[in-house]
């Protein structure tokens, strides 16, 4: 930030050029100082494109302030506006400390919607990366600007984005002894939800398949709990066929998107079993007299991370995926659940509960390194995390407590940063992340 400084006072004051360094936001542990970007509203191309122009430039700017990574520079303070495909006035944009420029254009038509974007260093005085053009139909230009926004945010911090994105959660309606639970899906910003389920029996815990064509889910339909595979373009159910007990719950599917990983309660006994989804071949992980629950499968499908109480308490596991022998990760004080391995393999992210409060937390696999990221209150329960994409960002929900309490979603940066209420109506709860969209 003070090479970058100086830059711009010998820019001003002496109008000499200056050799400035690439611009890259590095992201760490520590306070960052969100990167400064303009973006101007896009350009229409053709008549009647002005709205849809102004719509994208919209979204694109609530996906990268929303990060707590860019601070979005107000149009009132620009000093020319800027014609897209044409070279910025970089002097004019240095002035107001502008890093970031983002410009671009949109054109309707047919049905179809063009967005063209460029993205500049101002202080090197160079584009980075090349221009780019995305077209979809009208009902898809919120894609469009996840999808450029997505592309920003690669480029400045070297990382993949997650904004072009959905989650898959429990919609809850109704008083707090009588909820009615639907599974639903929505864009990663709560945006365009929509219920896949009618409501009929309890649901819980929706798991996204490695794809997101899928998503796994315990219904209480016949009774007692039950796997179910849904089907998200048609909202077609059907169960799972496991391994004989008498109940099936905690369901994740395993990285190939072919077999499914889960508990099962047989004699009084839970342990984690697997089931081919083609064959029904059962294999049966681990065998003790203990629960054993919350399986999540390492990014390679290598490995599984799980809660058990054997040693006593509730903790977590590792154990290879063909089963054998656990090793223990977790010893913090008090009970720790719903383990999810991280999608870059570094981390897994759990459940804490300890001295009556609930926190969402993330250790290293081999337990080292452990910190909080959400420190509820007395008032509120927060539980059930699920990664991002690019294993950034982790979302989870949070139970407020009380005769009209209910959970919320929310999210929150695996730095501790940027804790942020997650748009949903109604009650809402048991996020599954899934992955970019194609």
């Amino acid at each position: 930030m003070f090479k970058k400084l100086m830059a711009l006072l010998l820019v001003v004051f002496l109008g000499a050029p200056v050799v400035a360094e690439p611009l890259r936001l590095t992201i760490t542990d520590g306070v960052i100082e969100p990167l400064p970007y303009a973006i101007p509203t896009f350009q229409a191309e053709i008549a009647g494109s002005e709205d849809m122009a102004a719509n994208i430039t919209r979204v694109i700017a609530e996906d990268l302030s929303g990060t707590g990574l860019f601070r979005q520079i107000p149009s009132s303070a620009f000093i020319s506006q800027h014609i897209f495909d044409t070279t910025p006035a970089y002097p004019d944009w240095r002035a107001i400390n502008t890093q970031a420029l983002i410009t671009g254009a949109v054109a309707v038509q047919g049905g179809q919607v063009v967005v063209k974007f460029r993205l500049y260093d101002v202080f090197t005085g160079a584009e980075m990366g090349d221009g780019q053009q995305l077209v979809a139909g009208v009902d898809g230009w919120r894609r469009l600007a996840h999808k450029v926004a997505d592309q920003v945010y690669s480029r400045i911090t070297g990382e993949s984005g997650y904004f072009d994105s959905r989650v898959i959660y429990v919609a809850e309606s109704g008083p707090k002894d009588n909820r009615r639970k639907v599974i639903s899906i929505m864009d990663y910003d709560g945006q365009n939800a929509q219920s896949l389920t009618q409501g009929n029996s309890l649901v819980l815990a929706p798991r996204f398949s490695p794809t997101g064509d899928r998503v796994l889910y315990t219904s209480y339909e016949s009774g007692s709990p039950r796997i179910y595979m849904l089907n998200v373009s048609s909202a077609v159910a059907q169960p799972i066929t496991t391994a004989p007990g008498n109940m099936a719950f905690s369901p994740r599917f395993s990285r190939d998107g072919q077999r499914v990983i889960y508990s099962l309660e047989t004699g009084g006994n839970t342990d984690i079993w697997m089931t081919d989804i083609a064959t029904g071949q059962h294999s049966r992980l681990t065998n003790a007299p203990s629960i054993e629950t919350g399986p999540s499968l390492s990014p390679d499908g290598s490995q599984i991370v799980f809660e058990s109480d054997r040693s006593g308490t509730q903790q977590l596991y590792i154990m290879p995926v063909t089963g054998g022998e656990p090793r223990r990760i977790s010893f913090g004080e008090g009970r720790y659940g719903t383990p999810v391995w991280s999608p870059r393999g570094d981390l897994v992210a759990f459940t804490k509960q300890n001295a009556g409060r609930f926190h969402i937390g993330v250790m290293r696999t081999d337990g080292s390194e452990e910190r909080l990221l959400s420190s509820a209150s007395g008032g509120f329960l927060d539980e059930g995390p699920t990664w991002a994409p690019n294993g950034r960002v982790i979302m989870f929900f949070r139970e407020a407590l009380g005769a009209g309490g209910g959970p919320s979603l929310y999210s929150v940066d695996i730095s501790g940063r940027n804790l942020r209420q997650v748009p949903s109506n109604g009650f809402a709860s048991d996020p599954s992340w899934g992955p970019l969209l194609r």
